[in-house]
């Protein structure tokens, strides 16, 4: 069935190439950030597994809401690891780092995942994809702060 909601099927192909991205970063940093929350060890333990806990489960929702705006634009939404990891500019943590690189990690996660959805947002707005372009503007407020919470711990 053909999609008329006043969106170029070019643009919401784009729109949803981007949103696929972030859908991906989003999802690796939630994985990032619960693997976090499970190991962090150390004297902020307490702080940290509770503020990853607070962001691992924000992000949950997140990954919800990014894949059900590709699916609102026509296209499928991306599923699996593999497919993320094709997607996305974070890489995935193997190993056990300490509670501050844990935390620095995240904060480069964070900030990533901001720009990715940063990018997207131009792309949206020159489409007049105003729903897009408006989760966009919310994720980007969401990853600022979380980057900023997480790098004031390092200071």
């Amino acid at each position: 069935m053909d999609i008329n909601i006043g969106i170029d099927k070019n643009d919401r192909q784009a729109i949803a190439a981007g949103l696929s991205r972030l859908l991906a970063d989003t999802y690796t940093t939630y994985l990032k950030t619960h693997n976090f929350h499970w190991n962090v060890t150390g004297p902020m333990f307490s702080t940290l597994h509770t503020m990853f806990e607070t962001q691992y489960n924000e992000l949950a929702i997140a990954v919800d809401d990014i894949a059900e705006r590709i699916r609102a634009l026509g296209e499928r939404a991306p599923g699996s690891y593999a497919i993320f990891s094709e997607l996305s500019c974070i890489a995935e943590e193997t190993g056990h780092p300490d509670a501050n690189e844990m935390i620095r990690q995240l904060v480069h996660a964070q900030e990533a995942v901001a720009r990715t959805a940063r990018e997207t947002h131009s792309i949206a707005s020159r489409a007049g994809d105003e729903p897009t372009a408006d989760l966009l503007t919310q994720r980007m407020q969401v990853h600022e702060k979380n980057a900023w919470m997480l790098r004031s711990m390092l200071e």
